[in-house]
């Protein structure tokens, strides 16, 4: 289901030129936009803003990983091997990790 969306959003991507003329720069730019935006609605708790902004985020890095040709399963799957060990504290809401 999940990777069935990811192709959609991968489609779409092309449809409008992103994956063909897009560059990862622009793309990064687009997602620090979004990822703003997010913080904006979760500042103001607007669920519905935070799930339209969350899932905008996915989208710029769905098309990041595509135009680096890479996954966002691989990413994700980097991401994870380098924090499932990771030991550390929550400190005001906030996980803090341990260092050395």
């Amino acid at each position: 289901m999940l990777e069935e969306l990811i192709d959609d959003v991968r489609r779409w991507g092309k449809e409008k030129g992103i994956l063909t003329s897009g560059n990862p720069v622009a793309q990064s730019k687009k997602f620090l936009e979004e990822a703003g935006e997010v913080m904006l609605a979760v500042g103001a708790d607007n669920d519905l803003e935070i799930m339209d902004g969350i899932g905008d985020t996915l989208v710029t890095l769905i098309m990041l990983s595509e135009l680096k040709e890479m996954t966002l399963y691989e990413c994700l799957l980097s991401a994870y091997n380098e924090i499932k060990d990771r030991k550390g504290q929550m400190v005001d809401g906030t996980f803090i990790k341990e260092i050395g």
